[in-house]
């Protein structure tokens, strides 16, 4: 028998095709993508008020598939209507709150911090994700030559700014300064990783800011970030990236998150730093930089086994 064809929809942001991507590997399924395109103004509605009809999406997917998993508000309505008219039997997976009955779905994964329960959920302590520490460490050498080995390493990773925090000049010169004391009063060096949406002025600042002792990452690269993850001593990651957070988890490495003053209420990702403090994997980025250890997370791999277990 070969493997199970999935279906992967999201509206092709980097962190749900993360997720999507990371349970579809995790459940060793036959996958491809597809970027749902919703017709006209349905783009502004709810999916709790979305009908679940064909001419919501534009989408024609004629491949084969078994197990839809999908992410985003978007996706909710095509995955819905994809599994009701399917001439067969179709598991379809939902990640994070659908905002619309539960019994749509057969499971939902959601983040413990969101407080979402029902027969079929399954949370997950922080964002399930793509990464395994077999590719973090495969990619270790991708930049050991460019960097000092008598050093020990600092990561710093950006997320970008969002509607709850702001990437002004002032947070970003107080996280840039937090991680400069520590690069002096350590002797360490910096690996300096940006993300999709790291404006390119802060990129460009923190070459002239951090003027020894670093590698500056000047474009997206993946082999760069997980090559950051597999030789970092510690690793800061700002406050905005819950899923970023939950990569650097899987590391079992001291995780500094590097905090910016909220602009709105910002109670779900106060919950969810709450759950990894009890946890011990993060500490905030302060003036003092410790090390400590606790039991790698990897919550996509055990999400994964207890929706196989159920398939069986």
């Amino acid at each position: 028998m070969g493997k199970l064809k999935g279906l992967l929809l999201t509206e092709g942001l980097h962190g749900m095709i993360s997720q999507v991507e990371g349970l579809a590997k995790a459940l060793e399924l036959d996958y491809f993508h597809e970027k749902v395109e919703l017709n006209n103004f349905w783009n502004l509605i709810p999916p709790s008020l979305t009908p679940v009809s064909k001419f919501i999406f534009k989408n024609k997917i004629n491949k084969e598939f078994d197990i839809i998993i999908s992410c985003g508000r978007k996706s909710v309505v095509p995955s819905i209507y994809l599994k009701k008219n399917s001439k067969k039997k179709i598991i379809n997976i939902h990640i994070q709150n659908p905002l619309v009955s539960l019994e749509n779905f057969d499971y939902v994964v959601s983040p413990e911090h969101d407080g979402l329960s029902g027969a079929n959920v399954i949370n997950s302590k922080g964002a399930i994700h793509y990464l395994t520490l077999n590719e973090i460490n495969n990619e270790k050498n991708y930049l050991e030559n460019k960097l000092d080995k008598d050093k020990d390493i600092i990561a710093l990773i950006l997320g970008g700014p969002t509607k709850h925090y702001d990437y002004n000049n002032e947070n970003i010169i107080e996280i840039f300064s937090k991680v400069n004391k520590h690069l002096i009063e350590n002797n360490l060096q910096l690996i300096f990783i940006p993300s999709n949406r790291t404006p390119k002025e802060i990129i460009t600042f923190a070459k002239e800011y951090f003027n020894k002792n670093r590698l500056i990452i000047e474009t997206v690269d993946k082999k760069a970030y997980l090559s950051s993850l597999a030789l970092s001593k510690y690793i800061v990651v700002t406050c905005d990236s819950s899923s970023m957070i939950s990569e650097a988890a899987l590391t079992g490495k001291p995780v500094y998150v590097a905090m910016i003053q909220p602009k709105r209420n910002d109670k779900r990702f106060k919950k969810f730093r709450s759950l990894f403090e009890e946890l011990n994997i993060i500490k905030e980025l302060g003036n003092e930089l410790t090390t400590w250890s606790y039991k790698s997370l990897d919550e996509t791999s055990r999400v994964a086994s207890k929706i196989k277990e159920q398939l069986k």
